[in-house]
């Protein structure tokens, strides 16, 4: 059996364990890994070796962001510093402006803080502003969701975007920030903006939530606004730094240090926890069990992702890239192209993005090392690719669905539609950037 159809049979053999048999995700994947990899013809010690190194190196990369990044997010959530900013975005741009205020909102939230933990804190504020101005849910709904899912997919530190800048050679965690934050700002207009004007007139009967009762004292704007942002400022000072400092060794040690991704987590959750939260008259024993509440829901995603990278390095081991890159050079297609749609594929198989995202690194490397390009440009194009395609397998389509009230249909139309534009966007940026930058 040719590997490529292989493959294929197994994608969606996983799928149906996850969504018909309804078999826990981590096991289906731990199954389909183990199957797919005896069939095509692996020894058990050899298959035994991918799925723990697999899993093993997953996790080692991703749960401390995940884990961090979800702490922050809780912070922010139960000192109402996420409100107090939604509100003065709102009242800055005023009533008029509601669908751009959150898109802002989203954008801002969505970079420091995982997809499942924005949505949660932020489509509740928007149901209720939405409700409050008289105005259709998914005119502000689309803008964003667009954000929060550009943001999850686009940028590090986000798990999949994190993973590949740190499996792909050559890619900088700084520079691909930068750029995808210019790739973010069309896409963003396209997807959430104008197809946010389209969404408005699909019928949608939105769940009645009240955003949490705020505490008594409340952080202000500027200091929740900079504490969300502070992860993404010392991941920028570190790469803006670079080789400027080199007659301070100590400065430039200490803001390399700084500026990984999980230490500016860590900083930042350190920073919330004083300046959020201490301040404010929150106990710190109060806090540490909001950090234990975050430890614990994310434990569903951690075991996913594990799932995900042991398949991921069964497909290494069976040399599925060298396949696929053979395959894909044979119709001259774009590097970039490739990833995006090797992404793609995936993700709709699997309905994750991030699961897309980690096991297109390692399908892609031969690609990548045998073109010359850009890997900034490549995290950016599996980032947009992982995107595509959101439908009954993914369960932010049933998120979206139960809190806006719409038809499964409507939600094709909507939600769907938008991930897929906001896949789309991205790739057209990506190309359109990496002409400018590399001819």
């Amino acid at each position: 059996m040719p590997l490529i159809l292989l493959v294929c049979i197994s994608l969606l053999a996983l799928v149906l364990l996850i969504s018909a048999v309804r078999m826990q995700t981590f096991l289906a994947f731990l199954l389909v890994s183990v199957c797919l990899a005896l069939i095509y013809g692996l020894d058990a010690a050899t298959t035994l070796d991918a799925v723990q190194k697999g899993i093993g190196s997953t996790l080692g990369s991703i749960v401390p962001i995940i884990l961090t990044g979800a702490w922050l997010g809780g912070i922010a959530a139960r000192t109402g510093a996420t409100t107090v900013l939604s509100e003065a975005i709102v009242s800055k741009l005023g009533t008029r402006r509601l669908p751009l205020a959150f898109l802002l909102t989203g954008f801002l939230v969505g970079i420091p803080l995982f997809y499942a933990v924005g949505f949660f804190l932020l489509v509740p504020i928007a149901l209720s502003v939405a409700r409050s101005h008289r105005l259709h849910a998914l005119s502000i709904g689309i803008p964003l969701l667009a954000s929060l899912s550009i943001a999850q997919g686009y940028l590090p530190p986000h798990p999949s975007s994190y993973y590949l800048v740190t499996h792909l050679p050559g890619a900088e965690m700084g520079r691909t920030l930068g750029w995808g934050i210019v790739v973010s700002i069309p896409a963003m207009l396209v997807s959430g903006l104008l197809f946010g004007r389209y969404a408005s007139r699909v019928e949608s009967r939105p769940l009645d939530l009240r955003p949490q009762t705020l505490p008594e004292r409340t952080p202000s704007a500027a200091s929740a606004f900079f504490l969300m942002l502070l992860p993404v400022l010392l991941i920028g000072l570190k790469s803006f730094a670079g080789d400027r400092l080199e007659t301070q060794p100590f400065l430039a040690r200490m803001i390399d240090v700084a500026g990984e991704p999980v230490v500016a987590l860590m900083i930042s959750v350190l920073a919330a926890s004083g300046w959020l939260g201490l301040r404010n008259g929150h106990r710190w024993r109060e806090m540490q069990a909001w950090l234990h509440d975050g430890a614990k829901d994310i434990a569903p995603l951690v075991f996913t992702f594990a799932g995900a990278g042991a398949l991921k390095e069964v497909l290494v081991r069976m040399r599925l890239g060298e396949e696929l890159f053979s395959m894909l050079g044979a119709t001259g297609i774009h590097p970039l192209v490739a990833g995006w749609s090797v992404a793609a594929l995936i993700r709709i198989a699997s309905g994750s993005s991030t699961v897309a995202g980690i096991t297109t690194a390692g399908l892609i490397l031969p690609i990548l090392q045998a073109s010359g390009t850009d890997p900034d440009m490549m995290v950016l194009a599996i980032g947009a690719g992982s995107m595509v395609l959101s439908h009954v397998n993914d369960s932010g389509f049933w998120l979206f669905k139960e809190y806006f009230g719409t038809s499964i249909r409507d939600t094709l139309r909507t939600w769907t539609v938008m991930e897929t534009l906001v896949a789309l966007t991205g790739l057209a940026g990506v190309m359109a950037l990496d002409r400018i930058l590399n001819g």
